[in-house]
């Protein structure tokens, strides 16, 4: 079962035939494959001819063709000169693998009348390359895991009459990793995949490729930054609790490990903005995660810190909407997300319920001191509307299907 991203495939075919390397990046397993797939039939359904469509998992240990920047250019003049000088089009899947890559794609934009679509799992090494090779001629798409909306759709081939709350608790557990949802894995199967998928991140994405030689005292640091999602983060409250596990660490390579996952998609350091001087400030940021469902099988306890799953939930859906989001500081209070998109700002304020009138005073309340007249949400699990004095009120699920 193949779900079709229609919001990454609309992004992504105003460009085709357009002189830009489109590029998608994202965390390992997201479905970046399976795009790559979608937009070759979508040209297929468009009349281009398969002869003139080539593509190449770097990844694969059996493909011949990918071993050197030698053995991918004689495929790729060969399939230039069968195609008769019709336009080719070149799918380069995990690209980072090949070394050299960047100065081929360069080559192949000067050298071929071509249309080309890459893929990464390291955006850092991406952005870096192309920017020194490509500098204006790439445009970047950025994938992740199922959004919950995606999740429904699947889940509703998988089990009938699913319901919306039904669908929900799954993903709350499951997270978003297309390959879940194929097929009715029992628990003990998901978290096989999910512990795979993470041990493979942290070894071969980053350990291998940046030389880190205690793996262990890594996977430490990482599930520490993991179990603590959603909160703020202090290096030297890190650095104690290593001392506690008889482990020590720099302030410098505490960043730079948390740097390393930035750049293999696994985390994001979200940093805290003065609303009222609307300065990025660089102490107490927030540590989010790409898919929830890696934090369930390390934990197994990700309905137990609901409100840690929510609020990671709502960062990555409004990462995934294309919003530039950090978290909004006032004098005295914070609110969740402060986030910029090209219809202006918006607040949003997350929470389990509102079972209180205590809950409810201070999720409301965190934005007495916001003078503006951009929309402000308190989102919830809540079916009851809270909305109150000009603050929106929304059920999680329902804001999330809105997407």
């Amino acid at each position: 079962m193949s779900i079709i991203r229609s919001a990454y495939l609309e992004k992504i075919i105003p460009f085709i035939d357009k002189p830009l390397v489109k590029v998608i990046t994202g965390i390992r397993r997201c479905g970046k494959s399976v795009m790559m797939e979608q937009i070759q039939e979508y040209l297929l359904n468009h009349g281009i001819e398969s002869e003139c469509i080539l593509s190449l998992n770097f990844e694969s240990f059996l493909d011949e063709r990918v071993k050197s920047l030698e053995t991918v250019s004689n495929v790729v003049k060969e399939i230039a000169v069968n195609s008769s000088g019709k336009k080719i089009y070149l799918f380069f899947d995990e690209i980072q693998e090949l070394d050299g890559w960047e100065k081929l794609i360069n080559s192949y934009l000067i050298d071929f009348n071509c249309d080309i679509y890459i893929t990464g799992s390291n955006a850092k090494l991406l952005s870096s390359e192309l920017s020194t090779y490509l500098a204006g001629r790439y445009i970047e798409i950025k994938m992740y895991p199922f959004s919950f909306a995606e999740s429904f759709e699947a889940l509703k081939i998988l089990y009938e009459n699913i319901s919306q709350k039904e669908a929900f608790d799954i993903y709350v557990k499951t997270g978003g990793y297309p390959f879940l949802y194929n097929f009715k894995f029992n628990e003990g199967q998901k978290k096989q995949y999910l512990d795979d998928i993470f041990n493979s991140i942290i070894l071969k994405d980053i350990c291998y490729r940046y030389k880190i030689r205690d793996v262990a005292l890594f996977k430490v640091l990482i599930t520490f930054f993991i179990a603590n999602i959603g909160t703020p983060f202090s290096s030297s409250s890190l650095i104690k609790y290593l001392k506690n596990e008889r482990q020590s660490l720099s302030t410098e390579t505490v960043y730079n490990y948390l740097e390393y996952c930035k750049e293999a998609c696994l985390l994001y350091l979200v940093p805290r903005q003065n609303l009222k001087g609307n300065e990025i400030l660089s102490t107490q940021e927030k540590i989010y995660l790409t898919d929830h469902g890696i934090r369930e099988s390390l934990f197994m306890k990700n309905q137990k810190d609901i409100n840690q799953i929510l609020e990671n939930i709502v960062y990555i859906e409004l990462l995934r909407r294309g919003y530039f989001v950090t978290v909004g500081k006032t004098k005295n209070q914070e609110i969740d997300f402060y986030v910029q998109n090209e219809k202006g700002i918006e607040y949003y304020q997350v929470c389990y319920l509102l079972a209180s009138e205590e809950t409810v005073q201070r999720e409301f309340g965190a934005y007495n001191s916001v003078n503006d007249n951009y929309p402000k949400y308190v989102l919830s699990l809540d079916d009851f509307d809270f909305s109150q004095n000009g603050i929106i009120h929304k059920n999680i699920i329902k804001w999330l299907l809105e997407g």
